[in-house]
């Protein structure tokens, strides 16, 4: 993976989005991850994962398999033919079982391989493919620039996913305060709660200021854990006193 001097600053919906600024730290995600599967042992890969369901070995597979799929839709970008992420629910499905039980070298080559491939294809993406109409699994509409922001996500949640001493303690900052960004077009917890984050001195909010009465405030680590469901929230403080409120479920 070389590093890029090229930044292109896309707006799109009056977000700006500068690709190119993000790659490096998708670089050292991509690190981390392969030295936490590096110290994997044999017996580490059937464990359970913090998926339900899933074991480690299904984590790295689809970690795998994501890149892959990111890769075809900047090439779908790149040639101007909208391709899907995957052929289909089924087979992306099938392409992760196929993959949880291999061993953890067989792991490593899969995931430093796919990575790399997609860090070519995002290295060698035209300027104007990155404006290109992109969808996601979920049927999620963006353009090209925004699937680094994507593969930064799914790296840096399922890294946690393999509990295998990475925790949300190791995001960075910045990680975080895109996440929460991210969280919050779509922030819907029952009942409504106004979030703080504390040590980021940011406020979110699913309506006006002065709407919700429910204040959840700690740090904003423990803050984006809690809402995509890898924490409890134990160490979080609601004001009026009383419990969480529930927050839907994210994957």
């Amino acid at each position: 993976m070389t590093l890029s001097t090229r930044r292109y600053p896309i707006v799109s919906e009056s977000v700006t989005i500068d690709p190119f600024a993000l790659l490096p730290d998708l670089r050292r995600a991509t690190t981390r991850l392969v030295a936490t599967v590096t110290g994997m042992a044999a017996h580490d890969v059937p464990r359970p994962s913090l998926l339900p369901g899933w074991t480690r070995g299904h984590v790295l597979a689809h970690l795998a398999r994501n890149a892959d799929g990111y890769r075809r839709l900047l090439e779908g970008a790149r040639t101007g033919t909208p391709v899907q992420r995957y052929p289909s629910e089924a087979s992306r499905q099938a392409d992760i079982d196929a993959g949880a039980s291999r061993t953890v070298d067989e792991h490593l080559a899969d995931i430093w391989t796919s990575a790399g491939n997609l860090d070519t294809a995002f290295e060698n993406l035209p300027l104007e493919a990155w404006t290109v109409p992109v969808v996601g699994r979920s049927g999620t509409r963006a353009i090209a620039a925004a699937l680094v922001w994507w593969r930064l996500r799914e790296v840096e949640v399922h890294h946690v996913d393999l509990d295998s001493g990475y925790g949300p303690r190791a995001w960075t900052d910045s990680f975080v305060l895109r996440l929460l960004h991210d969280l919050e077009s779509g922030l819907v917890t029952d009942p409504p709660a106004r979030m703080i984050a504390m040590d980021l001195e940011r406020e979110y909010s699913p309506g006006p200021a002065d709407g919700p009465s429910l204040t959840v405030a700690g740090s904003g680590h423990a803050l984006a854990a809690w809402l995509i469901g890898r924490e409890d929230g134990a160490s979080l403080t609601v004001r009026p006193a009383g419990p969480l409120p529930s927050v839907p479920g994210w994957k």
